[in-house]
C-alpha cells in the first residue's frame, strides 16, 4: 500500500467524519422540527383507525375523513384547555395580589399543625426537617417568575401547535408519505420487507397509543371521582395532570402521587390538620393507589399484550434499560422503538433462533 493510497483513505476518514458532525449539528439546530414531526406522527398514529372507519364504515372521502379527524382532535384540545381556563384565570388574579409573605405564612401555619399533631405520637417532625434544611432551600419568589416564564412560553407554543396539527394532517392524508421518502434511500430487493415492517409498525404502534388514551382515559375517571368526593378544589384539572403524568413509566405515578398528597393538602389550609387535613389525605391516596392498582395489573398488561403483543416482564426490562441509558425521554419512547426494532428485525433477521423466539407473537 503506497502513500497515496493511505493519504486517500485518511481524507475520506476525515471527508465522513466531518460529514457526521455537521450532520448531528444540523439535527440539533432541528431538533424543534424534529419534535413536531414525531409529535404528528403519533397523532397520526392515533387517528389513523378513525380515518379507516369514517372511509370504509361511513364511506367518506379521504380528505373529508381527515379533516373530520382533525377537527375532533381540536376539539378535544381546545375541550382540555377549556378545564384549565378556570384555573389559570384564577392564577392570573391571585399573581396579581400575590402576597409572598402571606403565602409563607399560611404553610408555616400548616407545617406547625403537622408538628404539633405529630408530637402527640412522639415523633419529632420539626427536628428532622430541621436538619434536612428543606425549608431554608424553598424561595416562594419565584412563583411569580415562573408563571410569567409559562405565559411568555405561549408564543412559541402556538408556532408548534399549528405546525404539528399541520404536518399531522398531510400524515394522516397521505399515509405513505413518510414512508415513500424513506424507500428512495432503500435497495430495490429490500423495499418489499421494508415497507411490510412500516405496515406492521403502524398497525401496531396505533393499537399501542389509542390504549394508552383508555389508559389516562382509566385513571382520570378514577381520580376524578375521587377527588370530587372528597371535595378537592379543581379536581378535574387535578386529575388530568396526575394522569397524563402516567405516560412517564414508573416514575410519572411516583410524581403524580406526590402532586396529588401536596395539592390535596394546600386546598384545605387553614383547616384543622388532625381533623380535616390528614384524614381527607389518606383517603385521597388510598384512592390513588387502587387507581395505580387498576392501572398496573388490568390496563398495562392489556395494553402489551395486545397492542404491542411483548410480555409486561419484557416491556419492564426494556423500559428500566432505556430510562438507564436516555432518562426520562428513553423510557418514554422505549416501548415503540423496541416494538419497531422487533418488526424489524422479524423480517430483515427471520433465520435467526433468538429473533425468531423474540418475535413469534408479532
Amino acid at each position: 500500500m503506497d502513500s497515496k493510497t493511505i493519504s486517500q483513505g485518511i481524507l475520506r476518514a476525515v471527508g465522513v467524519l466531518v460529514a457526521i458532525v455537521v450532520l448531528l449539528y444540523f439535527l440539533y439546530k432541528i431538533q424543534s422540527v424534529i419534535v413536531y414531526v414525531l409529535v404528528a406522527g403519533v397523532i397520526s398514529l392515533i387517528g389513523r383507525p378513525i380515518v379507516f372507519f369514517l372511509r370504509n364504515r361511513l364511506k367518506f372521502n379521504n380528505t373529508i375523513a381527515v379533516i373530520v379527524t382533525m377537527v375532533l382532535f381540536v376539539g378535544i384540545f381546545i375541550g382540555l384547555i377549556g378545564l384549565f381556563i378556570p384555573l389559570i384565570a384564577e392564577q392570573g388574579r391571585n399573581l396579581a395580589l400575590l402576597d409572598i409573605e402571606q403565602l409563607q405564612e399560611n404553610i408555616q401555619n400548616l407545617y406547625n399543625q403537622i408538628v404539633l399533631y405529630f408530637e402527640f405520637s412522639h415523633i419529632d417532625v420539626e427536628q428532622s426537617i430541621k436538619d434536612s434544611g428543606l425549608l431554608s432551600k424553598l424561595d416562594f419568589a419565584y412563583i411569580p417568575e415562573f408563571l410569567n416564564n409559562l405565559v411568555s412560553g405561549l408564543g412559541s407554543f402556538s408556532i408548534g401547535l399549528f405546525s404539528v396539527l399541520f404536518i399531522s394532517f398531510f400524515f394522516l392524508k397521505d399515509s405513505h408519505l413518510f414512508e415513500n421518502g424513506f424507500l428512495t434511500f432503500v435497495p430495490s430487493d429490500k423495499e418489499t420487507k421494508t415497507q411490510r415492517s412500516f405496515k406492521s409498525i403502524k398497525d401496531l404502534l396505533s393499537r399501542y397509543f389509542v390504549g394508552l388514551i383508555f389508559q389516562i382515559l382509566i385513571l382520570f375517571v378514577i381520580y376524578t371521582v375521587v377527588l370530587l368526593i372528597f371535595g378537592i378544589d379543581n379536581a378535574v384539572v387535578i386529575a388530568f395532570l396526575c394522569a397524563l403524568l402516567n405516560l412517564v413509566p414508573y416514575v410519572g405515578p411516583l410524581i403524580s402521587g406526590f402532586l396529588m398528597l401536596l395539592l390535596t393538602m394546600s386546598s384545605n389550609l387553614g383547616e384543622s390538620f388532625s381533623d380535616v387535613i390528614l384524614p381527607k389525605t389518606i383517603y385521597v391516596m388510598i384512592g390513588f393507589i387502587f387507581a395505580q392498582l387498576v392501572d398496573n395489573f388490568f390496563s398495562q398488561p392489556f395494553i402489551f399484550s395486545k397492542s404491542v403483543k411483548s410480555h409486561p416482564l419484557e416491556i419492564f426490562l426494556v423500559i428500566i434499560i432505556a430510562g438507564i441509558l436516555f432518562g426520562i425521554v428513553g423510557m418514554i419512547v422505549a416501548v415503540p422503538a423496541y416494538t419497531a426494532l422487533k418488526v424489524v428485525l422479524k423480517e430483515f433477521l427471520s433465520e435467526y433462533n433468538v429473533v425468531q423466539k423474540l418475535t413469534k407473537n408479532l
